[in-house]
């Protein structure tokens, strides 16, 4: 392990040492907000420093073992001893990089539920059933999870796909999966409409939100214009005799959120202030990164064919995810919601590139 790395840790062990004192202090005993935050950065640190300690520990076994085996001439305790040094060396490297792992620092939203926006962008009625089939993907993986899929808004093409599509998913650990599918998603195949068999090439875009609490962003009712109107369907006939759809512009920032699905106009307004909420976070987040561009739009992106971050080729039966070049021929089970081998890789290269790039101690 490198000094630098090294140095770092010990930083660790200092910082939950000195949690630990706080614990026992009376002044933070008798103050309830202190010592919860003291217990929870204590909790944070104990994985890291009693994993820093097993590190320690296995290396001096390892650093034992091996000057005993400079001067030892037995040949049963020889022989003991290269076990052992082949297991302590194990025990070493595979610590180390669970260590460094430890100190990537974590999302703190990976916990949450998500908001998912699809949008058909390029390729006409071709795009719109393709952003149907991501719906679809998307919603046999989170029944892979375990995870509920709550339709908030969705409007339907003419020939029969989506124009636009908001759904909640729910579950732990949903937005540290779901935040790997934003952004543009190409598909190269025949279309059902193709009396040529020609390939065509189509986008759909994709949004993800994490969900927002009600505490965690601050909206005035006076920044809020609310109309109504009644839900339409495919073509834009009416699906529903009230004014139940909900249209919401929060005044301030100039987003604006519809929802029609439900027919109580409270539930939909209910909804639409949920997608607001979400889409508001994701704008603090993005301003407390330095980053003034929207998130949500560079995830979007412009919908132009050259765009995208994965390409879905049907002839080829290939799916290639540009951000890390990694391709697999298994198109038809990632479309029965099998992701988990792209979300993995996904996982490792960040995780990886965050090292690269020198990540912050933990005791920062």
């Amino acid at each position: 392990m490198d000094t630098a790395l090294m140095d770092k840790l010990d930083d660790v062990v200092a910082v939950y040492d000195e949690t630990l004192a706080k614990l026992a202090d009376p002044a933070v005993l008798s103050d309830q907000d202190r010592y919860r935050e003291t217990a929870r950065r204590h909790a944070e640190l104990k994985p890291i420093t009693e994993a820093y300690q097993a590190y320690r520990a296995a290396g001096t076994e390892l650093a034992e073992a091996r000057e005993m085996r400079q001067s030892e001439n037995d040949a049963d305790m020889t022989s003991y001893l290269d076990e052992l040094i082949g297991e302590k060396t194990t025990e070493v490297v595979d610590l180390e990089q669970s260590l460094r792992l430890m100190l990537v620092p974590k999302d703190p939203n990976d916990q949450k539920d998500v908001i998912v926006e699809i949008r058909s962008a390029v390729g006409g009625d071709e795009a719109a059933l393709w952003a149907g089939d991501l719906y679809q993907m998307y919603a046999r993986y989170a029944d892979r999870h375990g995870w509920v899929v709550e339709s908030i808004n969705v409007s339907f093409s003419e020939a029969g796909g989506l124009k636009e599509a908001t759904f909640a998913v729910k579950g732990d650990g949903a937005y540290s999966r779901f935040k790997y599918e934003a952004g543009p998603h190409r598909v190269q195949r025949v279309p059902k409409t193709e009396s040529q068999g020609r390939i065509h090439t189509s986008v759909a875009t994709v949004a993800v939100l994490p969900e927002a609490e009600a505490v965690e962003v601050d909206i005035h009712e006076n920044d809020l214009e609310i109309e109504v109107f009644r839900s339409s369907g495919p073509g834009g006939q009416s699906v529903n005799t009230t004014d139940s759809a909900v249209r919401i512009t929060h005044k301030p920032t100039g987003l604006v959120v519809s929802c029609q699905d439900e027919k109580s106009q409270l539930q939909n307004k209910t909804k639409a202030m949920r997608v607001l909420r979400a889409r508001l976070l994701q704008a603090q987040i993005s301003e407390q990164a330095g980053e003034r561009a929207s998130e949500r739009r560079s995830q979007v992106g412009t919908g132009e064919r050259s765009e995208k971050i994965r390409t879905y080729n049907f002839k080829e039966n290939r799916i290639t995810d540009h951000r890390i070049g990694e391709t697999v021929h298994n198109l038809p089970d990632v479309l029965a919601g099998d992701l988990d081998h792209l979300h993995n890789a996904l996982m490792a290269d960040d995780q990886a590139r965050k090292l690269a790039e020198g990540v912050e101690a933990a005791a920062e």
